[in-house]
């Protein structure tokens, strides 16, 4: 599920002009670092273009899957990271995303919606996924 939510504020946000890197820490495994190429934005149809949630499931990161109940269009928490070096080069939360993050948990100041979280790729990020996702735990493995 994907498409835009269109009960909220969109987002200001500035795409890439070079690459950068992403670096994914997950609580269950080796972090993944994935190059982003700003000419192949949008990777897939989930989250806003560039986002670190359209970044995680169609960029390549392989071996991640990031929880996004509402199809990424700001409508969960479900989705929440925290960027841990780099928030600087992220775009400004909207109103709505800060109301959704309001019921995540474990929330910080660093917090942010992967689907709404666009970086402009001036340096590189990393993101840590919490451990509370739950898609991290797959059945049947």
């Amino acid at each position: 599920m994907g498409g835009t939510n269109p009960y909220i504020e969109k987002p200001a946000a500035e795409l890439p002009r070079k690459p950068y890197k992403v670096t994914f820490h997950r609580p269950d495994g080796p972090a993944i670092v994935f190059e982003v190429d700003p000419a192949k934005l949008p990777y897939g149809p989930t989250g806003l273009p560039g986002s670190i949630l359209d970044i995680a499931l169609n960029g390549g990161a392989a071996g991640l899957d990031l929880e996004h109940a509402c199809g990424g269009v700001c409508a969960c928490s479900t989705c929440h990271v925290k960027v841990v070096k780099g928030l600087e080069s992220c775009n400004e939360p909207t109103d709505d995303e800060l109301d959704q993050l309001e019921e995540a948990p474990d929330l910080s100041l660093n917090s942010r919606l992967g689907c709404q979280c666009v970086p402009n790729g001036s340096t590189d990020i990393e993101i840590e996924i919490p451990a509370w996702n739950k898609n991290l735990v797959k059945e049947g493995h």
